[in-house]
């Protein structure tokens, strides 16, 4: 019998795909759940997945490695997929894609199955992914294949199988969560019309009911990694947590946005992001502090490119290798602290601090200082304008042609 390692969480679609994999192509069915800090319960995991007809369960804490190499690298570049979404759910697949590929090599299983839908972006990454560190993987993707086609008749087929499903007809949100982020998607939230409804959010509070007073938290960092929270050294786990849950509590990081899918269409979602929300506004901060103007102005052009590709499946390309260099020099100097200002929902550095920083106060003051002159401003604006004086005078001379 052939195995195949089935990407699995739990949820609704999972859960159908192991009895569907065995009714339509006899495969033994190895389950991998990947615990990425989403903060559920995962222990009943197991024992479901084996209800539903799994041979075998791995469930790994990845969390720490996620954090590490996959969080921080993006964090480090400053990517935001269209200036807003902070690609929670976009890097979380490559390490679970790069882990079902070491499980298939392990186990001799010949193929791998994920529970992505054939609209969205996540069957684009997994494969990629797979793609990238053992092509001879044949890829499953029930959501291509099967008679379902909305997860109402998901519903109805897990009901049929006895399969023990997470939601409902009337709760119908499609969620993804981690240690990063929660995504919402579905139900009201696909007409752009509706506004997000308060009883939506899971680690946020609405803002309005966020205290009505400002909290502060002061991040320090070492080469652009946050080491420390308020002066003390944690691990990347605790400190993440802590600004979770200090984020949540002031209504930080919501992001409502329509946004344009790899494979052609918008779609409309909410992502709550509260302690990425912290660190981006904190390490930008910090940048702004330590790196040159040039160096600054192309990695902000580059961040657009690094988001697009972590966006569209393409974390092990050698483009992403490459820019992940180029990112790594700019960080030598990003250490320092920054304070930054939580108020229902406001996020905002408002001081910071480094050996590195670039900014000189004999130089910025309004008063007199022995490093610049102020006549030496007129030769450069002499030099810097001539293109325009150029321009100009030739204005002139066409104008006395006519």
């Amino acid at each position: 019998m052939e195995k195949v390692v089935l990407a699995y969480s739990g949820g609704l679609d999972t859960s159908i795909i192991i009895p569907w994999l065995k009714e339509n192509y006899g495969y033994e069915v190895i389950a991998f759940c990947a615990d990425l800090g989403q903060g559920e319960e995962l222990a009943p995991v197991h024992d479901k997945a084996m209800k539903s007809g799994a041979s075998k369960v791995y469930i790994e804490d990845l969390t720490e490695e996620f954090i590490t190499d996959y969080i921080y690298p993006v964090l480090k570049a400053g990517a935001k997929y269209e200036k807003k979404y902070l690609l929670g759910t976009s890097f979380a697949r490559p390490l679970i894609a790069k882990k079902m590929v070491e499980i298939a090599e392990k186990e001799g299983a010949s193929a791998i199955c994920h529970g992505a839908t054939g609209k969205g972006n996540d069957q684009v990454r997994f494969e990629l992914g797979v793609k990238a560190l053992n092509p001879s993987l044949k890829i499953i993707a029930p959501w291509r294949e099967w008679n379902i086609r909305s997860r109402e008749d998901a519903i109805d087929y897990a009901n049929q199988h006895g399969i023990e499903i997470p939601v409902t007809k009337e709760k119908i949100y499609s969620r993804d969560r981690n240690i990063w982020h929660i995504s919402h998607e579905g139900g009201d939230l696909e007409d752009p019309a509706n506004e997000p409804q308060d009883n939506l959010y899971v680690l946020t509070v609405p803002p309005e009911k966020a205290p009505d007073k400002p909290f502060y938290v002061e991040i320090g960092f070492e080469k652009g990694i946050p080491v420390t929270l308020n002066g003390e050294s944690m691990s990347p786990v605790k400190l993440l947590t802590e600004l979770n849950r200090i984020g949540g509590e002031n209504g930080v990081g919501i992001t409502t946005i329509v946004e344009n899918r790899l494979v052609g269409m918008k779609s409309r979602g909410v992502y709550e992001t509260p302690g990425g929300t912290i660190l981006y506004a904190a390490h930008e901060e910090l940048e702004r502090l330590t790196l040159d103007r040039r160096t600054l102005k192309f990695k902000e052009e580059m961040a657009l490119t690094y988001a697009e590709l972590v966006y569209d499946g393409n974390w092990f390309s050698k483009l992403k290798s490459a820019l992940d260099a180029f990112v790594e020099v700019t960080q030598q100097t990003v250490t320092g602290t920054v304070k930054v200002k939580l108020y229902k929902g406001s996020c905002n550095a408002v001081a910071s601090s480094s050996p590195y920083s670039l900014y000189n106060d004999e130089l910025a003051t309004f008063g007199a200082d022995e490093i610049y002159s102020h006549r030496d401003a007129a030769g450069f604006i002499n030099l810097f304008g001539l293109p325009l004086t150029v321009q100009a005078l030739l204005n002139k001379k066409l104008e006395g042609t006519h």
